[in-house]
């Protein structure tokens, strides 16, 4: 086990169960009141770190940033709760004894706060079964962040009809009489026959027609993904803090 100023140190740090994974952060250590000695962590559990477990430390060794103790979360998630006020009682102890499976003797002294110096010499006059100290407690706000479905988002095709218009240019044959002078060149093909018949030339005249054929094709693939957006919002709560006054004797004054 590392030395106990070291054991103290691990304030704020997370504690580490046997199997490597996380089982809250460290909010204090409770020292053995005759020995001195680190016996118990007191650690932040749960989504906002409101809840407190008590985990022994006898056999904690350092894990790099972390302090490690040789059980699995669900060993520490299923131990007794019991009241963070700075003591454990003799029943309290012994209660997270057994459940942890360590031997715990009658002779042993309560557990304290850590690091706390010289006893002090004020009593507590509330009560025969209070200690002899007061702890002050504040309410803090944690905020943290809860997902939830907030819409869906749907991607369909379906089918519209555009009216297209396209110009093509288009041709056509249009008859045309030719007419040439008879020459020396052309006078035998222009006697050839009859001096005076009757005769029909034919000419087959063609045209183009616009014609429109439709074709799939394949413009772009399509899909949803999603994009994060992140935006300050505020969360605004009250929250309670004790405060303390110190009365004296008038006579004292």
């Amino acid at each position: 086990m590392a030395q106990t100023q070291d054991i103290l140190s691990y304030r704020g740090r997370s504690l580490t169960g046997s199997d490597g994974e996380k089982l809250g952060t460290i909010e204090e250590i409770y020292l053995d009141s005759q020995s001195g000695k680190p016996e118990w962590a007191l650690i932040n559990t749960g989504l906002f770190g409101t809840k407190h477990s008590f985990v022994p430390i006898q056999q904690a060794s350092g894990d790099g940033d972390d302090l490690r103790v040789p059980f699995d979360k669900d060993t520490v998630k299923d131990a007794p709760k019991m009241e963070a006020d700075g003591r454990l009682s003799e029943q309290e102890e012994a209660e997270l004894y057994r459940h942890y499976g360590m031997d715990y003797g009658e002779s042993r002294s309560d557990p304290g706060v850590g690091d706390r110096g010289d006893e002090t010499v004020g009593r507590d006059t509330s009560g025969p079964t209070t200690d002899d100290a007061m702890t002050r407690s504040e309410e803090e706000l944690h905020v943290g962040t809860t997902e939830r479905e907030a819409g869906r988002a749907r991607l369909r095709k379906y089918v519209v009809e555009d009216q297209v218009t396209r110009t093509v240019p288009v041709r056509r044959e249009e008859v045309r009489v030719e007419r040439e002078p008879i020459t020396d060149a052309n006078v035998g093909a222009a006697t050839d026959g009859p001096e005076i018949s009757s005769e029909e030339h034919e000419v087959v005249l063609h045209e183009e027609e616009p014609v429109a054929e439709k074709r799939t094709v394949p413009k772009e693939r399509v899909r949803l993904d999603k994009d994060i957006q992140t935006e300050q919002r505020e969360v605004s709560d009250t929250v309670r803090k004790e405060q303390l006054d110190v009365d004296e004797d008038d006579a004292r004054r």
